[in-house]
């Protein structure tokens, strides 16, 4: 809809973030198609942002903002291949051959001003997690190309410097053009491992939303927006895939917490100390709706199925006291045999405290204290501390709870463990896991 007259440049001004924000990664994708290179493409597309801050202001916002953007990022491609056609006619080393390949790409762009997005978002979703870059290129990446984020934004997520994310944003481009990777949806054996990246590049988003590992804040639910969002086109793009609607379930359900998981004045509160009637049931409904969706496509669960499966027992349960602890142990001990890790299995000993009793959790959590990749990973002495404290050693659970406190990052999180820390001294009753 066309705007009026009567509407300020600022007005305008934030339509026009709105359309970048929902358009930019289909944008992108569409350039990148057409002159196979991202770097190029996310240029075009600054460029014909800016044509629309210039225009917009006095034409109004377009009928099709998105259509709009892609015309005149496409026109913006041929100008700049023609200019360098003309370039190349200067030198005569080059020879006929390209002049011909010059001739046909420009008629190609000129018959891909109308051509539909097709696949394009689905390429650009596994450029941008693309195994040749590092998992933190790939974060940055994705935010930056499919989520609208600026570098500004990604660092302060992430709180890390500006020029950190920039330089991780420039390199990983020039590491995807080195590399020659093509615009394409791998297929086979190939789309099965980079989906797997795909996968845990959308997660890892999430849960730095979930849980902040540094910084105030317990939670920053715009990251977890972002990986929803994310996960849901992924979804749509790749329908046949059990495990991407694992993972949208398992965020789903995960995020239906999020306003329980947070007290007045921003302190984190754990789940058994949750009021559940805070708990979203439209994303709970939608989790469990995805997660049977994954059930209908393979009868032997992957590893986000898996956790999400375990989610859901949470979510159906009406209190803390009904949850199933014994099918969620059953689920973390299919997790372990399926793809095994240490957090997986610090997770399974919650789960086996509530179901059998604290001693049981505590003996399988002490036999990871030997483990050297949890050797400063706070939730284990945080977990030992609960599971002490519930055998009433409370100078051990103190110990613990400092311990946890000293390692982790986040401030919420460090002020929550001291004051548990604190609260062993009174032999007071714990709080439960998260």
């Amino acid at each position: 809809m066309v705007l009026s007259v009567a509407v300020t440049a600022t007005d305008t001004h934030r339509a026009i973030d709105a359309v970048w924000r929902i358009e930019s990664a289909r944008l992108i994708a569409g350039l990148a198609r057409i002159v196979r290179d991202v770097g190029l493409a996310e240029e075009l597309a600054q460029d014909a942002l800016v044509a629309a801050l210039e225009r917009w202001p006095e034409s109004g916002v377009p009928d099709n903002p998105g259509a709009w953007l892609m015309a005149t990022a496409k026109h913006r491609a041929i100008d700049l291949l023609r200019r360098s056609k003309r370039l190349e006619r200067k030198h005569e080393e080059l020879g006929r051959e390209i002049e011909a390949r010059q001739e046909r790409a420009v008629a190609d762009l000129d018959a891909a001003i109308d051509d539909p997005v097709g696949d394009d978002l689905l390429r650009l979703v596994f450029i941008s997690c693309h195994p040749v870059l590092s998992t933190e290129a790939r974060v940055a990446l994705t935010l930056r190309l499919l989520g609208g984020l600026t570098t500004e934004e990604i660092a302060r997520a992430f709180l890390v410097p500006e020029p950190t994310v920039a330089q991780r944003i420039v390199r990983a481009k020039r590491a995807l053009a080195e590399a020659r990777v093509p615009f394409e949806v791998p297929r086979g054996a190939d789309l099965a491992a980079r989906l797997s990246s795909v996968l845990e590049v959308i997660y890892l988003v999430f849960n730095e939303g979930y849980s902040a590992t540094a910084g105030d804040d317990w939670m920053r639910p715009a990251l977890c927006e972002d990986a929803l969002r994310l996960g849901r086109i992924l979804a749509e793009l790749v329908p046949k895939e059990p495990e991407v609607h694992g993972l949208v379930a398992l965020m789903e359900i995960q995020a239906s917490r999020s306003r329980a998981r947070i007290g007045p004045s921003g302190e984190p509160i754990l789940l058994f100390d949750q009021n559940r009637a805070r708990w979203d049931q439209l994303l709970i409904r939608r989790g469990l709706a995805a997660l049977e969706r994954a059930g209908e496509l393979s009868a032997a669960p992957g590893p986000y199925v898996l956790q999400a499966a375990i989610a859901a027992c949470h979510a159906r349960a009406p209190t803390s006291a009904e949850t199933d602890w014994a099918r969620i142990v059953a689920f973390y001990e299919a997790l372990a045999q399926l793809a095994p890790s240490p957090v997986v299995d610090l997770n399974r000993a919650v789960a086996l405290a509530m179901a059998f009793g604290p001693a049981a959790g505590l003996e399988l959590a002490d036999a990871l204290t030997s483990e050297p990749s949890l050797e400063n990973y706070h939730l284990l002495p945080s977990v030992r501390g609960d599971l002490l404290k519930k055998l009433g050693r409370f100078d051990e659970a103190r110990a613990e709870f400092e311990r946890a406190a000293s390692l982790t990052r986040n401030a919420r999180e460090r002020q929550l463990l001291l004051e548990r820390a604190a609260a062993c001294a009174g032999g007071s009753a714990p709080n439960e896991p998260q």
